[in-house]
């Protein structure tokens, strides 16, 4: 099991990421939409969006420091392991803080409005589901871990990169504890949904806004 847990299905899970993407694009592209409810409720969106995506770059950010990142190399520049361990800490702490804050009011909109909640399918409700536990159990670990008893820098770190490297050692994650392995294998799941969900809008670049040419507006003329 650990074999599979580990070392198959984040292979599993990139594949449905990254195939099936490219298959939603390429042959169903106009079904490649966030299904934009802007217009459907804007009040609340004004607040949430933009705590949500905020906190969503800073999570990221973290995230890339600390499993790609090699211990080594923070290290070198003269940051020790307690100097990582209360960066990581506090900012991660306020970063997820901002997230899930952002989350549960996007959450909030999405089923109490009522125009929000009629156009919320079965696959958009797995997809909540699934974010909650991936968003909640990163927060719960990095609570639990405030002592700084597990470092993840010599475990989830070595083994992420060595998946990239197509070289994966699942042996890197036992002992690791749980909700950290349950924080990554929401997020397992959150990969394999993401080609048939709304998110694959993050994936988009407006690149031809940039030269459109303007769109002129005129008021019309009173008969």
């Amino acid at each position: 099991m650990n074999l599979f847990l580990w070392g198959a299905l984040p292979y599993i899970a990139f594949t449905f990421l990254i195939v099936g993407t490219l298959v939603r694009f390429f042959y169903f592209e106009r079904n490649w939409t966030t299904k934009s409810s802007e217009f459907l409720e804007k009040k609340q969106l004004r607040i949430a969006n933009p705590l949500f995506h905020f906190g969503l770059l800073c999570v990221i950010g973290g995230h890339v420091v600390g499993v790609l990142i090699p211990k080594t190399w923070t290290a070198a520049i003269g940051i020790n392991d307690h100097m990582y361990h209360q960066g990581a800490l506090y900012m991660g702490a306020v970063a997820g803080i901002i997230f899930i804050v952002g989350f549960l009011l996007l959450m909030k909109r999405r089923f109490t409005v009522p125009a929000m909640k009629v156009n919320t399918s079965s696959l958009d409700k797995w997809l909540y589901l699934f974010l909650t536990l991936a968003i909640f159990s990163g927060m719960a670990g990095t609570l639990l871990n405030a002592s700084g008893f597990f470092d993840y820098r010599v475990s989830i770190g070595p083994w992420f990169r060595s998946l990239i490297s197509f070289m994966p050692d699942p042996s890197l994650m036992e002992g690791v504890p749980f909700m950290f392995k349950f924080h990554m294998l929401a997020w397992m799941v959150v990969a394999i949904i993401f080609p048939f969900s709304r998110l694959v809008h993050c994936l988009s670049v407006p690149l031809n806004y940039l030269a459109r040419p303007f769109i002129v507006y005129r008021k019309r003329d009173r008969v």
